[in-house]
């Protein structure tokens, strides 16, 4: 059988699927949504089976179309590695790096991870999804994502999962709330003071939830975000304290915000990495992947 398509065309699929959208995906590659189109009905032409199924509000794949992803996604990738191991690899690649985190992961190891990678492999750029924690498994899950940065919960059957820290959960309030001089504080004295909670979409909520199903708090929350960055600025604001994972606490010398560890029980939180079963990651992602992994212990020690 000869092959009536080419590496352009492999490129277009695969960014269709990354991008979630014809529009998006043209503009990654920085051809016309018109050029692109042509290249995917190539590739179905060649193939004699419909790839995508195409709406006016979505792109999804076809059941064919989702076995094809993770052989091309081989392909690309074993090509990418041949290429970046032939000369001056690092200097001279380019492309988008897709990454998908919980906030506080984009706050506390990506702006270290990205501005070390970006010194190595200046002209790639990285798309960073900031999102909760189902978000960023079903990003991984589905291929938009490269990989992701999050929590173990509720993960996918095709998600792996490799630990980078574990960490624990403790108040966060004003310098200027009654418990903010306390060493630590359990869990039901802190509810007895004003307090705001994570909304139940939140992943964190769901390891609290599970870490204390026999605590009975004396009073409803005064307020409900979905973000614990929202969470901090109604903190900020005067509106009560709340259970946040401790590397999302500002640093010590914030002028506004104390910590204040919480016991009885105390409640942990595993973060990791997050990747798709089988799909091997471009040399560009292993990198970011290895100095990701190098972070805890370098930021411990500063």
């Amino acid at each position: 059988m000869s092959i009536n398509f080419d590496l352009n065309d492999l490129l277009a699929f695969r960014g269709v699927v990354e991008q979630g959208s014809f529009r998006r995906a043209a503009d990654s590659i920085r051809i016309t949504q018109s050029a692109l189109s042509r290249r995917i009905e190539k590739l179905e032409t060649a193939l004699g089976v419909k790839l995508f199924e195409r709406t006016t509000r979505r792109v999804t794949l076809t059941n064919v179309g989702r076995a094809f992803l993770p052989q091309v996604e081989r392909l690309l990738d074993d090509l990418d590695l041949a290429l970046l191991s032939v000369g001056d690899g690092g200097a001279l690649r380019t492309g988008t790096l897709t990454i998908a985190c919980v906030p506080s992961a984009a706050y506390y190891f990506m702006p270290h991870a990205i501005r070390d990678f970006h010194a190595q492999y200046p002209r790639i750029k990285i798309r960073l999804i900031d999102a909760s924690a189902n978000e960023v498994s079903a990003a991984v899950a589905s291929g938009e994502a490269d990989f992701g940065v999050s929590f173990t919960g509720n993960l996918a059957p095709e998600i792996e999962f490799s630990l980078l820290m574990e960490e624990r959960y403790v108040i966060a309030c004003r310098k200027d709330h009654p418990i903010a001089s306390r060493t630590s504080i359990t869990w039901a004295e802190a509810y007895q003071h004003d307090y705001i909670t994570l909304d139940k979409s939140s992943g964190n909520r769901l390891v609290i939830d599970r870490a204390l199903p026999a605590v009975r708090f004396a009073r409803e929350s005064v307020c409900e975000a979905r973000h614990v960055t929202t969470v901090l600025g109604l903190i900020e604001a005067g509106l009560g304290l709340a259970a946040v994972p401790s590397i999302a606490m500002p640093v010590a010398t914030h002028p506004i915000l104390a910590s204040v560890a919480l016991t009885e029980p105390e409640v942990m939180r595993q973060m990791g990495l997050l990747k798709r079963r089988g799909r091997t990651l471009t040399p560009a992602a292993l990198a970011l992947e290895q100095l990701i992994c190098e972070l805890p212990a370098r930021l411990a020690r500063d």
